[in-house]
């Protein structure tokens, strides 16, 4: 599977973004799918999952009841939107292919897409 992330941008601290990641080859409604971020100097982190039966969505403490991931197998796309943003989500995002919590277990990686949050 193929994936390419978009929606990034600039935005002020408190403002939105929706970022989504688009699938193409087969299978995507089977694998579960992840956001992971790297801020400049810092390692890559965990963002937020959602399995394919998207039945246990998990998200980082830092983003949780601010993040929503949420996918449309049929469009063959995963989201997350991003609301009330700080400056310390500034990060190149990450889509991904495959399950839990560690960008080790996640095989198929996008090209990541910015986000800057200005203060």
């Amino acid at each position: 599977v193929q994936l390419q992330a978009s929606g990034g941008g600039l935005v002020q601290a408190g403002g939105s973004l929706r970022l989504s990641c688009a699938a193409s080859g087969r299978g995507f409604s089977t694998y579960g799918m992840g956001w992971f971020r790297q801020a400049p100097g810092k390692e890559r982190e965990f963002v937020a999952t959602i399995p394919w039966r998207q039945d246990n969505i998990v998200y980082a403490d830092a983003v949780k009841g601010r993040f929503t991931i949420s996918r449309d197998n049929a469009k063959k796309t995963v989201y997350l939107q991003m609301n009330s943003l700080k400056p310390e989500d500034t990060a190149v995002y990450s889509c991904a292919a495959g399950v839990g919590t560690s960008w080790r277990r996640y095989h198929y990686w996008g090209q990541g897409t910015k986000v800057t949050v200005s203060s």
